[in-house]
C-alpha cells in the first residue's frame, strides 16, 4: 500500500505542502483546498493526510470509492452523488469538503507534497 508518512517533529509549518496540492488540484493556492492539512497550534505540529484506511469505501452507497493496485483509495467523480457519507465516516477527518464543491477529496499519495516540503517531513513509502 503506497502511503504518506509524516514526520512532524521535522516539520517547520511552511505550508508549503498545502499550497504545492491545492495547486496542483485545484489550481489555487488556498489551505481549504489542500490534501494535507497542517496545524502548527501544537507541537510537534498536526499533520493530517490520508492513511488509506478504507472506512470511507466500505460506506459509499454509489461505489464511488474504490481502492487502486497501489492501495490508494481512489474516488470516480462520475459515480460521486455528493453526499459526503465518506466525510462524516472517515476517522481521521482526511476526507475533505469545501463550500461550493459537489465531489468530496483525499490525498491519493502522488508525492507533490513531497517534493515541496523544504524539511523532508514527508515521505512517501510502501507498506
Amino acid at each position: 500500500m503506497k502511503v504518506l508518512k509524516t514526520f512532524p517533529d521535522k516539520c517547520i509549518a511552511c505550508h508549503a505542502c498545502e499550497s504545492a496540492c491545492s495547486k496542483l488540484y485545484f489550481k489555487e493556492d488556498n489551505q481549504a483546498k489542500s490534501c494535507i492539512v497542517i496545524s502548527d497550534e501544537t507541537h510537534p505540529v498536526d499533520m493530517n493526510v490520508c492513511n488509506q484506511c478504507g472506512t470511507c469505501v466500505a460506506a459509499c452507497p454509489t461505489l464511488a470509492l474504490s481502492i487502486n493496485n497501489q492501495g490508494v483509495i481512489m474516488l470516480n467523480k462520475n459515480l460521486c452523488i455528493g453526499c459526503l457519507m465518506c466525510v462524516a465516516v472517515c476517522p481521521t477527518e482526511s476526507m475533505r469538503t469545501y463550500l461550493g464543491n459537489q465531489n468530496p477529496f483525499k490525498c491519493i499519495a502522488c508525492g507533490v507534497c513531497v517534493k515541496s516540503c523544504p524539511a523532508e517531513a514527508i515521505k512517501i513509502v510502501t507498506e
